[in-house]
């Protein structure tokens, strides 16, 4: 399975901030033993690329996916430390490129309709759309989906269990993207349990509308 299908079929790509590097390996296992083996390591704290390291000795069947990625040298260290897909805040253009020529499998950032038109040029058809509740959220991906046929929108910034449902109910949207399921405080004080039954909360309301459908 492919970094974008392992997307499409688990429908939630969790992000995580992570503070000390130790808790990776374990915090990796954890979301596989919970049904979910996707995980996104964002790049915000100096031990990121050290953490993405160590989630990769650890990560078994994990799609493990480098996010706040903002540069192709941090595009080049995320892939030599093990990940397997690059998601980007926003379209930039050096980073999307980059990835482009190496066949990096890439996610980028858009919220508006510019950026998903330029997206679209590059030939990329899987879209985070961040910030999501800030730019309007479920009213506004139902406006860009009416119009840009044939993508497929990750949304993240702002979503949790109570308003996950809203976002999965659209037809663009392949995935939802957060960090509800396991925040930087629950990561650091290593209450993995606690992590572990978000995950299986979240995967099971994906289910749920899966059955409804």
């Amino acid at each position: 399975m492919t970094p974008l299908e392992a997307i499409r079929t688990h429908r939630l790509v969790p992000l995580v901030e992570i503070r000390d590097a130790s808790t990776a390996g374990e915090l990796a296992a954890t979301f596989v033993a919970a049904g979910l083996p996707i995980l996104e390591v964002g790049l915000r704290t100096e031990v990121a690329i050290e953490a993405l390291r160590n989630a990769a000795a650890h990560k078994g069947s994990l799609t493990l996916a480098a996010g706040t990625v903002t540069s192709p040298e941090q595009v080049k260290l995320a892939m030599d430390a093990g990940a397997d897909l690059i998601v980007s805040p926003g379209l930039n253009s050096l980073v999307i490129e980059y990835c482009i020529k190496n066949d990096i499998p890439i996610v980028p950032g858009v919220c508006t309709p510019t950026e998903i038109e330029t997206a679209r040029n590059y030939g990329l058809r899987t879209l985070k759309f961040f910030p999501a509740e800030a730019y309007g959220g479920v009213r506004t991906l139902r406006a860009l989906g009416d119009v840009y046929k044939g993508f497929g929108f990750v949304p993240t910034g702002g979503i949790n269990l109570q308003n996950l449902n809203d976002y999965m109910k659209l037809p663009t949207v392949v995935a939802c993207g957060g960090s509800w399921m396991a925040p930087a405080d629950t990561i650091q004080a290593r209450k993995f349990d606690v992590i572990a039954e978000a995950v299986r909360q979240s995967v099971s309301l994906v289910k749920a509308m899966r059955g409804a459908s």
